[in-house]
């Protein structure tokens, strides 16, 4: 592989999080590490569903501002999405001026449909004019005061993983020096419902590889990132929590939205991931699968994993995130790959949720104490509705290719 060189090399240094586990990045890790949220309860009238509970951010963690961008009214995804976005920032050490030459990259499924949802109910404020869904980018973007563009990338469930990319291409290709890249989503009735009728929403919690699993359970929040090229960030000195090493995506191209049983799309996104990190599979010491508890899902995903790495030399840990924050649509990648970068920062992987697992799921979720990461990169997975796959390999900052 021809060596890298720090202008092309693209660094995460700096995190954000609003999630069910708080405000903060803090918040948080130390969240996962207590055993993640519980789901409770949804407040909305006539929830004439199955399911009607998600994994929820609390209140006093969504901010109050902003409450409206160029017209439009901001319900509490675009707010979060603000919110962790200057978090990121400020963590990263980025300052104004420099915010004004810093492109915002964002995933978005729901976006600010919660705000026309409460406006046509029947408490609400009639039919209220259009107002755009795909809102939050402009909205994170008009906060940092960045005078550079804005993009909202809408691949369902994998648009965190495809913004990543999108941003990682920028990076590389010298187009920016920094971008801020992230997603958000949050509760909607049209959103449960979907799930809820297609029989895909679990009523108990989210379950990822447990015997009775039954579905998944959304949970909302937003996730931002500071990706910056390295020889930006050692030129101001900063800290790198990893780098985004490698990025694939692929589409099955078989169901609207059942995932292809053969699962060869999927494989070659994380053999394509891997080979664009200059990355052997020995070298991946943990893996952030999609594993959203739907029973198809997670079966194909867990034979995707053994046709990628085999029989290594000890058991490769997977950690399922959805079990600790809920399935957060469009935002999941990016709480993988925040997630991931925490890991490879920290050198330990959180215990998983405890479950009775499924047999035909054959792969390793430790369930005790904090486990030691012995390898110096974590592969994250993406899935979605369309067959979009996406597969990132990010690595510990300080590795060579």
């Amino acid at each position: 592989m021809t060596p890298r060189h720090d202008e092309r090399r693209a660094v995460l240094t700096g995190l954000g999080a609003v999630s069910c586990l708080g405000a903060g990045v803090d918040a948080y890790w130390n969240g996962l590490l207590a055993g993640g949220a519980a789901p409770r309860e949804v407040d909305l009238p006539h929830l004439n569903m199955r399911a009607t509970r998600m994994y929820r951010v609390p209140g006093a963690a969504v901010p109050e501002q902003p409450r409206r961008h160029a017209g439009v009214p901001l319900g509490a995804v675009p707010r979060m999405a603000v919110g962790a976005a200057l978090e990121a920032l400020d963590d990263a050490g980025i300052e104004y001026p420099e915010r004004a030459d810093v492109p915002v990259v964002m995933g978005c499924e729901m976006g600010n449909a919660s705000v026309q949802e409460e406006r046509r109910g029947a408490d609400g404020a009639g039919r209220p004019r259009w107002t755009p869904l795909a809102v939050a980018a402009a909205a994170v973007a008009a906060a940092i005061g960045s005078h550079r563009g804005n993009i909202s990338v809408g691949n369902a469930c994998s648009a965190g993983g495809y913004a990543l990319g999108i941003a990682s291409d920028m990076i590389r290709s010298g187009e920016a020096s920094v971008v801020l890249v992230g997603a958000a989503d949050g509760v909607t009735r049209v959103g449960m419902g979907g799930f809820d009728r297609l029989g895909a929403a679990d009523p108990r919690s989210c379950r990822p590889f447990a015997r009775d699993r039954a579905g998944t359970m959304f949970g909302d929040g937003a996730a931002m990132i500071v990706l910056e090229s390295a020889a930006h960030a050692r030129r101001r000195g900063a800290r790198a929590y990893a780098e985004l090493a490698g990025v694939a995506w692929s589409c099955d191209a078989l169901h609207p939205t059942a995932p292809d049983p053969d699962a060869a799309q999927l494989v070659r996104a994380m053999h394509e991931a891997l080979a664009d990190a200059g990355l052997r599979r020995d070298q991946v010491g943990c893996v952030l699968p999609h594993a959203t508890g739907t029973p198809l899902n997670d079966a194909v995903e867990s034979r995707a994993l053994h046709r990628v790495f085999g029989r290594v030399a000890d058991p490769l840990p997977l950690f399922a995130l959805k079990a600790m924050i809920g399935h957060t649509s469009a935002a999941a990648g990016i709480f993988a790959c925040l997630t991931s970068a925490l890991i490879l920062s920290r050198a330990r992987i959180p215990a998983n949720a405890p479950m009775e697992q499924d047999p035909e799921c054959d792969v390793w979720l430790p369930r005790e104490g904090l486990l030691r990461l012995e390898r110096p990169a974590v592969l994250v997975n993406t899935c979605a509705f369309g067959g979009n796959n996406s597969s990132l390999a990010l690595a510990g900052w300080g590795w060579s290719a």
